[in-house]
C-alpha cells in the first residue's frame, strides 16, 4: 500500500513506479509565484493603459466602455487561462510549478492532455473561493491523493518533479550500441524514462528492485544475447538513449 504522500502506479509490465505527491505547502509556493507573475503582467498592462490615456491628453470618450470590457477579458484570461495554457504546453507545469519542482500528471501516471488542463483549471474558480483557495486547500487536506476539486474532476495529481542529473546517463556519451529499441512500445519507453527521472529519490531497495524488474522485462522482450548484458540501470539508460537517437522520444 502506498504511503499517504506517495502514488504508486503499476505499469502493464507489472513494474511499480513511485511518485511523491505534492502537499499543500509546495503547491501554495508554486501558486504564489504564478500569482506574482500574473500581477506583474496585469500591473504592466494597467500602466500602459494609463500612460496611453495621459499621452492622448483626453479621455477615451466613447471607447471607455470597450476598453474596460477588454481589460476585464484580459484579466480573466490571465487569471485562469494562464494555468491551462502553460500546463497544456509545458506538460503539466507552469512557471511557478517549474521553479518549485512540481508537475501535474494523470492519476494513471501519464502526462496530462490539453483537455485535462482545461477541465482542472475551469474549477479553479471554485477552488479559489473565497479568494485564498480555502476550498482547494480543504480538498487537498481531506483527499487521499492531495487533490483539489479540479484534480478530482480531471483525474490528475500534482507530484514532485526530479530532472535527470548531468552525468547520470553515461550511455549518451558512449559509442552508440544497438539493442533494438525500435521494437519498444511508447509505454515501455515512458516507464523507463519515469524511473530514470525519479530514481535518485527512491529508497535504495526500491530503486534496485524497480530497475531489475524493468531490465528483466526488456531483456526478455528484446531477446538480448549474453554479450548484451550491462547492469540493469545502464541497460535502461542505453535503451532510452538509443530511442532518443531515433527521434522517437516523447
Amino acid at each position: 500500500m502506498a504511503a499517504p504522500d506517495k502514488l504508486i502506479i503499476e505499469t502493464p509490465e507489472q513494474i511499480a513506479i513511485e511518485y511523491t505527491l505534492a502537499g499543500a505547502g509546495s503547491r501554495f509556493l508554486a501558486i504564489a509565484v504564478d500569482t506574482a507573475l500574473q500581477l506583474v503582467v496585469i500591473l504592466s498592462l494597467v500602466l500602459i493603459l494609463v500612460a496611453a490615456r495621459v499621452a492622448a491628453g483626453t479621455g477615451f470618450g466613447g471607447w471607455a466602455t470597450w476598453v474596460q470590457a477588454a481589460m476585464v477579458l484580459v484579466y480573466f484570461g490571465l487569471m485562469h487561462g494562464y494555468f491551462a495554457i502553460f500546463e497544456a504546453l509545458w506538460s503539466g507545469q507552469t512557471p511557478g510549478k517549474r521553479l518549485i519542482g512540481l508537475r501535474v500528471i494523470s492519476t494513471s501516471g501519464r502526462p496530462i492532455t490539453a483537455f485535462d488542463s482545461i477541465l482542472r483549471n475551469l474549477l479553479r474558480i471554485i477552488d479559489s473561493i473565497p479568494g485564498i483557495y480555502a476550498v482547494g486547500l480543504l480538498s487537498v487536506f481531506v483527499t487521499a491523493r492531495n487533490q483539489r476539486l479540479g484534480d478530482l474532476a480531471a483525474g490528475t495529481v500534482v507530484v514532485h518533479e526530479q530532472s535527470l542529473r548531468h552525468g547520470a546517463s553515461p550511455a549518451a556519451l558512449a559509442a552508440p550500441v544497438s539493442f533494438g529499441a525500435a521494437r519498444l512500445e511508447p509505454r515501455e519507453v515512458e516507464a523507463m524514462e519515469t524511473f530514470l527521472t525519479r530514481r535518485d529519490d527512491l529508497p535504495l531497495h526500491m530503486r534496485d528492485r524497480t530497475a531489475r524488474q524493468l531490465a528483466g522485462h526488456l531483456r526478455q522482450r528484446l531477446s538480448l544475447s549474453a554479450e548484451q548484458q550491462p547492469s540493469d540501470e545502464r541497460l535502461l539508460e542505453e535503451l532510452v538513449a538509443e530511442y532518443r537517437r531515433m527521434g522517437r522520444a516523447r
